[in-house]
């Protein structure tokens, strides 16, 4: 479990430090995933910014029960991106799901773990 957290935690890292790079600049690929600048797309890289921080500080403190909220939030709205955008073809869509899968594995472990650790009913 605490290997797969730590996966979940660096996949967020790895995928969001270029993004949000190429979000704050502007970059050529940007607009194919993410559409030209608006409002909508800074308040994406706000999200995706909290994200980012949040999986940083997570990933030196890997609690469980902090991870899988965060980990739970992403899943919800990276499985709705494709209907929300309207296609299964966009890049970010596509991008999202995989990351989504992996993240699913690491919340089916922690679930199992804190089920195993879960106190017992007292017999009566």
């Amino acid at each position: 479990m605490r290997k797969m957290i730590r996966l979940s935690l660096l996949l967020n890292i790895a995928v969001l430090i270029p993004v949000c790079a190429g979000l704050l600049v502007d970059a050529s690929w940007v607009a194919h995933g993410f559409g030209v600048a608006t409002a909508a797309r800074g308040i994406l890289l706000s999200v995706y910014g909290a994200i980012l921080v949040l999986s940083t500080v997570l990933l030196f403190k890997r609690e469980a029960m902090l991870v899988a909220p965060l980990l739970l939030v992403q899943v919800i709205y990276k499985l709705t991106t494709p209907f929300t955008v309207g296609s299964f073809a966009n890049p970010v869509v596509i991008s999202n799901i995989v990351v989504a899968a992996v993240h699913m594995v690491t919340l089916s472990l922690i679930l199992r773990e804190m089920r195993r650790n879960a106190p017992k009913p007292a017999a009566t």
